[in-house]
């Protein structure tokens, strides 16, 4: 018997701070919903002050492709990289206005156990911006400090081949060590292990916003 929660949403979305956070922490995941959910990518930086990141842009969308997701639901903010404490009122305001156009019922944003200022400021202002809403935190393994995964998501064999595809699109980081798909692979096995499930996506729990139902509210809802 198979007791899995199940949670769902009409729409979700998914909030990173730049091109390659999303798909770190969230890739099985996507690559699982991606056919069965409307989802939008919101990507705040899209790095370029950097010269050395110059083909960035175009292999955030090729990794998303490889997701599934369309060009026009991967999006790229204004926002500079590093600067991110700097404009939290500008950023704030832009959630909000997520919020309003896009109506999601869960959000993925980074853990608050990430160190970097634009992770924690796209976090802080994500809280403030969607509540009343659920808010998971994904991990970004070269920058969180103390994340333990908490709310895990089982994704198939599949759904870890196409992450591991996507991230070899981030040619530019191709000699980083969290970009190593050994890596990627072991971390979906160890959040697995802690579910009893050959593989899991781990997030940790922001907020939880639900009710309370049972199979014969869900049988009467269905009538």
């Amino acid at each position: 018997m198979n007791n899995d929660m199940i949670f769902y949403g009409r729409r979700v979305l998914f909030l990173g701070a730049h091109p390659d956070d999303i798909e770190l922490g969230c890739g099985a995941l996507i690559a699982h919903i991606v056919p069965h959910t409307e989802i939008r990518c919101v990507t705040l930086s899209d790095n370029q002050k950097n010269p050395a990141l110059k083909n960035l842009v175009e292999e955030h969308y090729r990794s998303m492709d490889v997701l599934g997701v369309p060009r026009e639901w991967a999006i790229l903010g204004p926002f500079e990289t590093r600067r991110f404490p700097h404009y939290r009122q500008e950023i704030l305001e832009y959630l909000l206005d997520w919020n309003r156009k896009f109506q999601p019922d869960i959000i993925f944003v980074h853990t608050r156990a990430d160190i970097h200022q634009d992770h924690g400021t796209v976090t802080e202002e994500a809280l403030r911006a969607f509540r009343g809403k659920t808010v998971l935190g994904f991990d970004v393994i070269r920058s969180s400090y103390g994340f333990f995964p908490s709310f895990l998501v089982e994704v198939s064999q599949q759904d870890v081949d196409r992450k591991i595809q996507a991230l070899a699109e981030y040619k530019t980081y191709a000699e980083r060590y969290y970009f190593n798909p050994e890596i990627t692979r072991a971390t979906l096995i160890r959040n697995g292990a802690i579910c009893e499930r050959p593989y899991a996506e781990g997030f940790d729990i922001l907020r939880i916003v639900g009710a309370f139902g049972c199979k014969e509210m869900l049988n009467a809802c269905e009538e």
